[in-house]
């Protein structure tokens, strides 16, 4: 079944890890490195996008919710419809903090911060 966007509701993790995120202006502001599941739910909690650095040093780890992501054949990669003031101010943390406390915190503070419900 498509979504909103014409896309299927089933993707594969390993489909989806790799692929390069954009922000609107079309510039690559990272890419996602894992996403977070809630097995009880089955839901996806947020996935975590890795911003700056190079060959992993140096870079920052943020939770990017999950609906906020749409792939676009196109571009090759996903677009949020975040400003570069809210992704460079988003926090940030290692992926072993973003997914203590089973991932909830860092659900709940990228939800606030991209003033999301």
């Amino acid at each position: 079944m498509p979504t909103a966007t014409g896309h299927t509701t089933a993707i594969r993790a390993s489909r989806v890890i790799g692929t390069a995120v954009y922000n609107t202006s079309g510039d690559k502001i990272g890419e996602v490195e894992d996403v977070i599941l809630d097995k009880t739910s089955d839901t996806i909690k947020f996935a975590v996008v890795g911003f700056g650095g190079f060959l992993g040093v140096g870079e920052k780890y943020h939770a990017v919710p999950w609906a906020s992501l749409n792939y676009e054949d196109n571009q090759g990669g996903y677009i949020v419809p975040f400003t570069k003031e809210q992704l460079e101010t988003a926090p940030q943390d290692t992926i072993h903090e973003l997914t203590k406390d089973d991932g909830e915190r860092a659900r709940t503070t990228a939800m606030t911060h991209y003033g999301l419900r």
